[in-house]
Formats: structure tokens, C-alpha cells, sequence
């Protein structure tokens, strides 16, 4: 696990006053952070906005949240922008968050090229526009070889299709004769999720989802079976590293038990 970049009471300098950042333990930071960011348009309609200022006004909650989980000393955070789903929303709705995914990661690549963050994208990439494409892929190759954090963004992203696509991939292979009855006999949950896109990741430790759904919506449904869900009703433009270092402090006092029977029972 690496450890934080910097002291944590510099990251979460200035708390309200009924958070105490100072009871975090930096020995238990977890690993990996998945992240459902969700409450833009419900932002903006509380605001008396459009639906495109919310999405613009999450991208600080973005900003932030990247430089936080670094600064602490996450080693993967993964991030949902946009789901499979998302393409049944207004035309222009999509034309805009696709416009401003460009035009931040565009802004924001130096920064974190230089920051060692590694950014990687799940999802079909193919789908999106030619400058989305292309500015995600220019993210991909700039910071191909950094050390720091890894940065996983999803997009045109679905949990099920990924599953499904695992297993096409499995059926391909025997068919060719690549693998044997036997081995598909044998076949483990960890030979299974060598096929998903996040193969070379750890499982999230922590899924945070923001604005009081509880719901995974197609989000890492093989990934997170034992994730800790954390969700709160913030709304994402709202969501700061004061809300973080809750969630983190949240984590921390749960009793992690992957099935088996933890310290905490009788």
C-alpha cells in the first residue's frame, strides 16, 4: 500500500467543525476508491440552472477528488463518467458532457502527468466521438509509464456487457482450442476475472456513491462483492475532501470480513 504524499492533516487543513480528519489512520488508507458520482442535474435544478452547469460544476468535485486521493496516498481510483446507459439521455445533453470531457482532460493532463498520476479508461472507447477518443488516448499514452496513482476512468462503460463479453471471450478460446475441457472445468473466479477489462486492478476497497442512491447502476458488478459501499446524500458538485474524509473514516471503522467470521462476532 503506498503511503500518503502528504501529512493528512495538510490534505484536510481547515475541517467544519463536527469532522476531525486527525482520526484517520494513514496505515489503513484503502487502496483502491471506486467512485459513483451522481447529483449533477439535481444540483443544478436545486440552483435554478440547466442540466450543463451541473455537469460543469462537478468537474471542481472531480478535480479535487483526484488531487485528494493522491495527496493521501490512494494507489487506484476509479471513476464513473459514463455509463452504456447515459446515451438514452437528450442528444444535446451528451453532445455537451462529451465536449467537456474533452476539453478537461485536455486541461487537466499536464497537471497530473506531473503529478505521476497513470490514467487508464474501461469502457468502449470506440463509441465516442473522435476528439473524446482521441484526447482519452492521448491521456492513456502521455502517462503510459508514471508510478503515482492510477486514474481509471468509465466510460461507455457497463458492468453486465462486460460479463458478457468476458464470456464471448471464453467461448472463443475453446472453440479454438485454446483452452480444454478440463480447464473450463476448473475455471476459478480469479482465471474468470483475468478476462475483464480491469484485470490488472485490485478489487475497490471503498465504493462511494453520492447523492443517496442505493443502487450499483451497472457499476463493477463482479468487482465490488465485497467492496464497503459508503453513500451519502450529498449531491456531486457538493462533494469536497471533507466528504471524503468522512467516507474514509466510515471505512475505517467497519470490520472487514470477506465472508469469514470477524473479530467483532461472538
Amino acid at each position: 500500500m503506498a503511503r500518503p504524499r502528504k501529512p493528512l492533516a495538510q490534505v484536510f487543513e481547515g475541517p467544519p467543525a463536527n469532522l476531525d480528519p486527525s482520526l484517520l489512520d494513514a496505515e489503513r488508507i484503502p487502496a483502491h476508491v471506486a467512485v459513483i458520482m451522481d447529483g449533477n442535474g439535481r444540483w443544478a435544478q436545486e440552483q435554478g440552472k440547466p442540466r450543463a452547469a451541473g455537469h460543469k460544476a462537478g468537474i471542481q468535485g472531480v478535480r479535487e477528488l483526484i488531487r485528494t486521493s493522491s495527496d493521501i496516498g490512494v494507489d487506484y481510483l476509479t471513476i464513473y463518467s459514463f455509463s452504456t446507459e447515459n446515451w438514452s439521455r437528450p442528444r444535446a445533453e451528451i453532445k455537451g458532457l462529451m465536449e467537456l470531457f474533452a476539453s478537461t482532460m485536455a486541461a487537466e493532463l499536464d497537471g497530473m502527468h506531473k503529478e505521476g498520476v497513470r490514467i487508464r479508461v474501461i469502457g468502449d472507447m470506440g463509441e465516442l466521438p473522435k476528439r473524446t477518443r482521441e484526447t482519452f488516448q492521448r491521456g492513456i499514452d502521455k502517462t503510459r509509464e508514471n508510478q503515482g496513482m492510477t486514474l481509471i476512468i468509465a466510460v461507455n462503460y457497463g458492468s453486465r456487457l462486460e460479463i458478457v463479453q468476458a464470456a464471448q471471450e471464453i467461448t472463443r478460446q475453446a472453440l479454438r482450442g485454446e483452452l480444454s475441457s478440463e480447464q473450463l472445468q476448473e475455471l476459478s473466479e480469479s482465471d474468470f476475472a483475468r478476462y475483464l477489462q480491469t484485470d490488472d486492478f485490485p478489487d475497490p476497497d471503498l465504493l462511494i456513491r453520492t447523492s443517496g442512491e442505493y443502487r450499483l447502476s451497472n457499476f463493477l458488478l463482479y468487482q465490488t462483492a465485497y467492496s464497503e459501499l459508503y453513500i451519502t446524500p450529498v449531491l456531486w458538485p457538493d462533494f469536497d475532501r471533507f466528504e471524503l474524509c468522512r467516507a474514509l473514516l466510515e471505512y475505517q471503522s467497519r470490520n472487514r470480513r470477506f465472508g469469514t467470521i470477524g473479530s467483532l462476532d461472538g
